[in-house]
């Protein structure tokens, strides 16, 4: 899920729209500005804006020990899904590629090229399975 910065809404029902689509984050303030996850109640930073690429993810660890896959678009949207694919059982969603597919985000499997929705986690190639997705928010 994608959020605007300083906004805090409730979760996404799967298979719905992102909340909304932020404005691009000046490049002057990118360093600056973290990428955090909501993970049951709370906020935790993943990364900063600046260590991300667009269309390019990396991988970090939760403080649960998981690990997730966070990306940033070339719109300046984040994203942060499992980085597990359940096919495989690699960690290794975060060095897939991104596409789009009707309007919305996805990140291909290396091994296996499913694809996986970056607002929900849902596979796209196989609706029984899905990976988790964590909203986001800029701070």
């Amino acid at each position: 899920m994608t959020v605007a910065p300083e906004q805090l809404p409730h979760a996404p029902a799967p298979g719905s729209a992102p909340v909304s689509a932020p404005q691009p984050v000046p490049e002057s303030i990118r360093e600056s500005v973290r990428v955090e996850a909501l993970l049951g109640r709370r906020w935790h930073a993943l990364c900063e804006l600046g260590d991300l690429k667009p269309g390019r993810g990396v991988a970090v660890l939760l403080p649960d020990g998981q690990q997730a896959a966070v990306f940033v678009d070339r719109a300046g949207r984040a994203y942060a899904i499992g980085n597990q694919d359940p096919f495989s059982g690699a960690f290794v969603l975060a060095r897939g590629p991104l596409g789009s597919a009707g309007g919305r985000p996805y990140v291909t499997s290396p091994p296996a090229g499913r694809r996986f929705d970056l607002t929900d986690g849902r596979c796209l190639d196989d609706a029984a399975v899905s990976v988790p997705a964590y909203t986001v928010r800029l701070r």
